[in-house]
């Protein structure tokens, strides 16, 4: 496909169209404050790659329960409290000339115990220290997701985004590993995607007719199974409850670790489901223009933008003005990172990812990635 198809806008079956095929991946970035109410660097980092050319902007993963913190300075959606700076975040995303969005988030059993006392799971983890959700309280888990979907809307964002992906609660809840429970949310395949398709069903019956609902799986890692995913994938495709599905791939080239699905790219096992009025996109380094048309040429609908939009706030913009771009070679220094954006926070974060940031210290950094 030629890069000029990158942007060609992009219609959903709901709500407003996108300008073109680029997705902000959402991405922790710790910039909020410690109540969960909008930080300034998170409104900085936010509209300025809204401004940088991304025809849809995502927040990063927004908790939808104070039990629910993934990580420090997270963006919280789970009070009125927070409305005043969802508002503010929303005005700020669409003035700026993209769709903007929500992604709901409950971090379960990886939430740190430096943040959350109560940490809960689908079942109990000897390893992290969680308990097991009561039947009620999966309940509430359930209607706060619905709750926290309805409060972005009212805040003016376009859409939710529910993110059940990277081995967060409703990953877990899809995992027969981590999910060893014996009621109506726990055994079967049926059982274990309940919750999702139930708050995919309230956020539907409960928002407005144009309101966008996107939701994130990733098919791997986390007790996942690949073929589940799949299934999973192809029955929601078919209702068209949802208007896109995010596949979140680690890398848009890699093979899948089965054995037996190997021999073609990860994202290929989705590209092929038949998915009516349902858009699809996919995440996972890519870095250059040339990675972002491969995406779309793969049978996707637009390329989910992470790491190289950190170092380009304007990576669109980018792509448009020179076909052959590729994002910055790491690491880079910290001043730069702060020129692209990024608040003091947020570059002490990202030490954290290998050789990132210059003299940045190597550690494993998935604790808290989205």
């Amino acid at each position: 496909m030629s890069k000029d198809h990158l942007f060609q806008p992009l219609s959903f079956a709901r709500g407003p169209q996108m300008k073109n095929r680029f997705m902000l991946a959402p991405m922790t970035n710790t910039q909020s404050n410690a109540d969960g109410t909008l930080g300034e660097d998170e409104y900085r980092w936010l509209t300025m790659r809204a401004a940088g050319g991304f025809g849809y902007t995502l927040t990063c993963a927004a908790h939808v329960q104070a039990n629910g913190q993934g990580f420090p300075g997270q963006l919280g959606v789970f009070g009125d409290e927070h409305l005043e700076g969802l508002r503010r975040l929303a005005d700020g995303i669409r003035a700026n000339g993209s769709l903007a969005a929500v992604q709901l988030h409950h971090a379960g059993n990886r939430s740190p115990k430096t943040l959350v006392s109560d940490i809960v799971a689908p079942s109990a983890d000897e390893k992290s220290g969680a308990r097991a959700l009561a039947l009620d309280e999966v309940e509430q888990l359930r209607d706060d997701f619905i709750a926290a979907a309805k409060r972005s809307e009212k805040a003016g964002f376009d859409g939710v985004e529910i993110h059940g992906a990277h081995g967060y609660i409703l990953a877990q809840f899809l995992s027969p590993e981590i999910n060893r429970r014996d009621d109506r949310y726990g055994g079967s395949l049926e059982n274990r995607t309940r919750l999702t398709e139930e708050i995919v069903d309230g956020i539907r019956a409960g928002c407005g007719a144009d309101f966008q609902i996107g939701l994130r799986l990733s098919p791997e890692r986390f007790g996942q199974r690949l073929s589940e995913i799949r299934t999973f994938a192809t029955q929601l495709l078919s209702e068209e409850k949802i208007d896109y599905l995010d596949v979140s791939a680690w890398d848009v080239k890699k093979e899948p670790e089965e054995e037996l699905y190997k021999g073609r790219s990860l994202i290929s096992h989705f590209a092929d489901l038949p998915r009516g009025r349902v858009r699809l996109g996919a995440a996972g380094k890519i870095m250059t223009a040339a990675g972002a048309a491969a995406v779309v040429d793969a049978g996707y609908d637009f390329a989910i933008i992470g790491r190289a939009a950190i170092l380009r706030h304007d990576f669109p913009e980018q792509v448009r003005r020179d076909h052959d771009y590729r994002s910055p070679a790491t690491p880079v220094s910290a001043d730069y990172l702060r020129s692209e954006g990024l608040g003091d926070a947020f570059v002490e974060y990202m030490r954290g990812w290998p050789k990132f940031v210059e003299d940045g210290v190597e550690i494993d950094p998935t604790g808290y990635r989205n």
